[in-house]
């Protein structure tokens, strides 16, 4: 480990905000890798030097600027992460005056470096689940190797598992990018669930299934992860929970949950595939065909935004006229006259069951 260069720089930006005194980052070599004063950037520091080997704080007096090799009056300091000299701060100025600073800088400086490091650590273990998820979703057949990486990951595949897609809906290039603070929102007491990036605007939970029946449970950490992501990043959230399927049959699940996503889409909210029983059909459904129907039973309301806002809300509400006509503020009589007039314009019986059937198909494709 050592200190980056982008690092040392971004702390010295913040740093020369605050006091005057010229401030050096140095290498482990004794190569100034950043300064205040951009002239002495790749110049020897003799100093520092001094401070790698011996792992302690060097204070140069004005004299040892004859003999020292780059030096100015000051301080260094070295910077320790896991007990190991990765660096030297140094500050120009009177050593007493300026050491209290110092110190400050290298405390600050060697946080920010563990939470650097433990971050890529991070960002590392989280590509390798995505990566190897990826070839869990491809894989036909287990090779000794994808075993290895599973046990290497702590991943149980003899266990059953239930995929859970959770997508934003009106961020363009958005990403979850705090994966780890959602792992802790979502709170999994055996660690044994795998939350990943999945594109820029999904995450994908592959959940570790304890009992066959944890519906009440399941819905409840969602619930909670969902509220917590549309108040942090301000946007609404979908989510599809496939069904428990064996670690095996892992596409199954994705599947599973791709599709009550689809619907959920529509209704954003969350929704589990285990639910879905006419949209399982409407879904195989052919666009050009969707299209077709549609254009055959609305093609002379289209355009009458009135009307299929009316029958939107009609079917929402199971057909009833009394929560139709509450919902939309109008008086029953007003709705009567509007389902006339759309007999009229389609041609439709709503008396007729089969009819009925037609309106709701034709504006489930139209919003579709």
């Amino acid at each position: 480990m050592f200190l980056s260069i982008s690092l040392a720089k971004k702390i010295i930006d913040e740093v020369k905000k605050l006091f005057d005194e010229d401030i050096i980052m140095v290498g482990v070599d004794g190569i100034i890798i950043v300064s205040t004063d951009a002239q002495r950037i790749g110049t020897y520091h003799e100093g520092a030097m001094i401070s790698v080997k011996e792992k302690r704080r060097v204070i140069i007096k004005k004299e040892d600027e004859q003999y020292l090799q780059g030096v100015k009056t000051g301080i260094n300091l070295p910077v320790f992460f896991l007990n190991n000299v990765i660096g030297v701060i140094g500050i120009t100025g009177e050593p007493d005056r300026v050491l209290p600073y110092g110190e400050l800088l290298r405390k600050m400086t060697e946080l920010l470096v563990q939470e650097s490091y433990y971050s890529e650590q991070m960002q590392w273990q989280s590509r390798m689940l995505e990566a190897f998820v990826f070839d869990w979703l491809k894989a036909r057949d287990w090779s000794s190797a994808f075993v290895e990486r599973a046990k290497i990951l702590n991943i149980d595949l003899q266990a059953k598992r239930q995929l859970i897609l959770v997508q934003v809906t009106e961020q363009q290039d958005f990403f979850f990018k705090d994966i780890w603070q959602l792992t802790h929102v979502w709170n999994d007491p055996h660690d044994q669930d795998v939350l990943i990036h999945w594109g820029n605007d999904r995450l994908l939970i592959i959940r570790y299934v304890h009992q066959e029946r944890e519906r009440e449970t399941i819905t409840q950490k969602v619930k909670q992860l969902k509220a917590f992501i549309e108040e942090t990043w301000k946007t609404p959230v979908i989510v599809g929970i496939g069904q428990a399927v064996d670690s095996s049959e892992l596409t199954k699940g994705y599947e599973q949950a791709e599709r009550a996503l689809s619907v959920a889409l529509k209704k954003t909210t969350i929704v589990f595939e285990e639910d879905l029983r006419l949209d399982i059909c409407l879904e195989e459904i052919s666009i050009p065909t969707r299209k077709e129907f549609t254009q055959r039973i609305l093609q002379t309301v289209l355009t009458n935004e009135e009307l299929l806002e009316t029958f939107y809300t009609f079917f929402e509400q199971n057909m009833s006229l009394k929560l139709t006509a509450s919902l939309l503020h109008i008086h029953i009589n007003t709705l009567h006259y509007r389902i006339k007039k759309l007999e009229e314009l389609t041609g439709l019986n709503l008396k007729y069951f089969p009819d009925v059937v037609s309106l709701y198909l034709a504006l489930y494709f139209l919003d579709h």
